[in-house]
Order: C-alpha cells, then structure tokens, then sequence
C-alpha cells in the first residue's frame, strides 16, 4: 500500500492515511475531499484525552463562517432513527432554516454545547443574540471509552472548538467529538468528504461531516466486499453487555452551496442512509441516527427573526432562488458518496485506544483490508 504523504485525498493534515489509501470511490471529490471544500464552511475541533478515562471533545462547524453566523441556511433534517439527540431541530421543521453554528459531542454534554454555541454568539454576535437562539447540537454516545457522567465538557470548552474553526484541510478520526466513538466495534470517529456537481454551467459542492459511531461488526462492507465475518477475530466491543451491538449512533452534516428549498435540503439528508446502508450497517434501534443538510447559498436572502425587533418594513418580501427538483438527481448521488467515503474515513484514520475501564478499541486492519479487497477484485483470488 503506497500513498503520496502530500495528498489530502490520502492523508489527512496530521499524515493519517484517509481511505484512498485502500479503495477508489466514485465521484469528483473537491480540492480538500471535505466539507470544507464548500466555500465559507469552517470547522474546529477540541481533543480530550486525558488519564486513562476521558476520551471526548467537541467539533464546531460554521456553516457560513463564524462572521456570517446571523445570516439564516435553508435547512433540513431526518431522522432515521431517534435514539439520539439533535437541539434545534423543532425550529428547523418550522421554518426550513437556522442560524448559528452547529456543535457535536458526546451525550451527556448535549445540553453544555447548547449553552456553549449560546456563550460563544452572545460575545461575537450580541444583536443575534438579543432575539432569541435555537442552537443546533447534536450527539453520539462514547461512554465504553470515555468517563462520560464527569462533565469533562465545559462551555469554555464547546467556546473553544468554535474559536478554533478554520477553512482548508480538516483532521479525522478520533479528534473533537469523535474521539471516544467507535464504528462496526472498530475505533470510530470523525470523518468528512465531498463531491463536486456541475449544474448550469457551474460548479458546486456537496460536503458531508459525520461522527461515525454506529454498526456491530458483523455488517461492515467495504468496497462492496462483506468484511464483517472475515475481520471478527479481534472484537472486545463485541462480548460488552452494557449496550447492545449496534448501537452508538450517527450524526451527519451536509453543506453545499448550490441553492435550495428546505424541503430539497431535507432531500439531501434523507440521502444520508444510502451512503452510511452502503457500509452494511441496518441501523439499529439503539442508534440515534440523524442527519441535518442545508444550503449556504442566497446568502442575505431569508430575514433573519431578529428584524422583526429592529424596525424591519413589514413590507418585504424574501426570495430563494433553487435548482428545479427534477434535476436534483446528481446531488443525491453527491450527498450517498460522500456519506459512504466520511464513515471510511473516520475508519481509516484511526489507530487503537484504551480508555475507561481499560476498554480497548482496536484500529480497523488496514493492511488486512487492504488485501482482501485487492484479492477480491482479482479474478480468482482468495478473500479469506
């Protein structure tokens, strides 16, 4: 297995192999092959690893940057399964956007990147914030690796993560709040990538961000090759009784800059499950599975709710401009190949961790992997 150590598309800032290294996807990924590769979308991340208990963090995204925080997205949200938790989201199905940007940790520090997406608007944009703020937080559980009832998630922490945001390149794997989550009982994570769609003599991007953190080990696929009996020799997840195989859960994110409704940006979330089905996972009850899509473009274009206390015409009127829902086809495709290369990515970028209890998450297999998906793809060869 060879890779250019200077690509982004085969390795990440840091020099993690990203899963290019062992597959070819379909597609044309963008210059970073992340969401970031949509212009304006910055994410942050802070890390905790600490003693031998605390395996959590924090990610931030701006999905406009954090200077264009109080200028609404066209939004959507699905929910394959609702054993999870996303803030903000009754607010979404209401009035198809939100403001403001978006945090993921870990379950029981829900409600402090709640307060902390709050702390952080409150000082960077304090007329946003004398209206009304509905954050958007979501979650995935990491407590067979993190100490996860000890508050180790501060708002001074989640104030960091979005302070730390930036455009370009981003880190994967176990870092922000991926790092304590685990995918198909293999070492989990954060994990992102993108796909360019031409459409009217432009070009647009569709960027996917997940904290992967969901499937027993006996469903993983890769490449179209069922691993999941081939790579079951190394499981401790597996043999844990405190949460069922399975669970875990899967936040997504989807960001482009083509212009949509939000019901067309629910679309795309709705899309999501193709890409994480295409990894084997059948989404277990105990996964909280949900997914959040929205549209950067027309920027200025929807009145922010604030305007309504600050003298606004009640005279005005909003306009979106959209690409015609019978033409959506190659975003879907977008959104189902980036989600599938994110959750690969999030796998490959990791390496073992011992955490609380000395629970071990092992590392997928990469050299493993990468021969059993170079013999099946031989006529003739062997996979075992």
């Amino acid at each position: 297995m060879t890779r250019a150590d200077h690509d982004p598309l085969m390795v990440t800032p840091a020099g993690k192999p990203r899963a290019r290294s062992l597959m070819s996807f379909a597609g044309r990924p963008g210059k970073w092959n992340a969401v970031t590769d949509v212009p304006g979308v910055e994410v942050g991340y802070q890390t905790l690893v600490t003693g031998d208990a605390v395996r959590t963090g924090v990610t931030a995204i701006h999905p406009r940057g954090r200077d264009g925080a109080s200028d609404p997205v066209a939004a959507g949200f699905h929910s394959q399964n609702g054993n999870g938790e996303m803030t903000g989201v009754s607010w979404i199905r209401e009035s198809g956007t939100f403001s403001g940007p978006i945090a993921i940790t870990n379950t029981h520090a829900v409600g402090v990147a709640h307060a902390g997406i709050i702390a952080w608007t409150v000082r960077h944009h304090p007329r946003m914030a004398n209206a009304w703020l509905l954050p958007v937080a979501g979650e995935t559980w990491d407590g067979y690796l993190n100490d996860i009832n000890g508050h180790h998630v501060t708002e001074d922490i989640v104030v960091a993560a979005l302070e730390a945001a930036t455009p370009g390149p981003i880190e994967e794997g176990s870092v922000g709040g991926g790092t304590g989550m685990n995918c198909y009982s293999f070492k989990g994570g954060s994990g992102t990538a993108s796909r360019v769609v031409d459409y009217g003599g432009t070009q647009y991007t569709v960027g996917a961000f997940l904290q992967a953190n969901f499937g027993d080990r006996h469903e993983l696929s890769l490449d179209g090759v069922h691993l999941g009996e081939l790579l079951a020799d190394d499981n401790p997840m597996g043999s844990w009784s405190p949460a069922p195989a399975g669970s875990g859960s899967c936040i997504a994110v989807v960001v482009t800059d083509a212009p949509l409704l939000p019901l067309q940006c629910a679309a795309l979330a709705r899309r999501v499950t193709l890409g994480l089905a295409r990894t084997g996972t059948a989404g277990s009850h105990f996964s909280g599975d949900l997914f959040l899509a929205c549209s950067v473009a027309n920027r200025g274009a929807i009145s922010p709710g604030l305007d309504t206390f600050n003298g606004a015409s009640p005279g005005r009127y909003d306009q979106l401009r959209f690409i015609p829902w019978g033409q959506l086809d190659p975003f879907y495709e977008a959104v189902v190949q980036a989600s599938e290369e994110a959750v690969i990515n999030a796998l490959v970028a990791n390496e073992e961790m011992i955490g609380r209890d000395a629970h071990r998450s092992p590392a997928l297999p990469r050299d493993k992997v990468a021969r059993i998906l170079s013999a099946h793809h031989v006529p003739g060869g062997s996979v075992s």
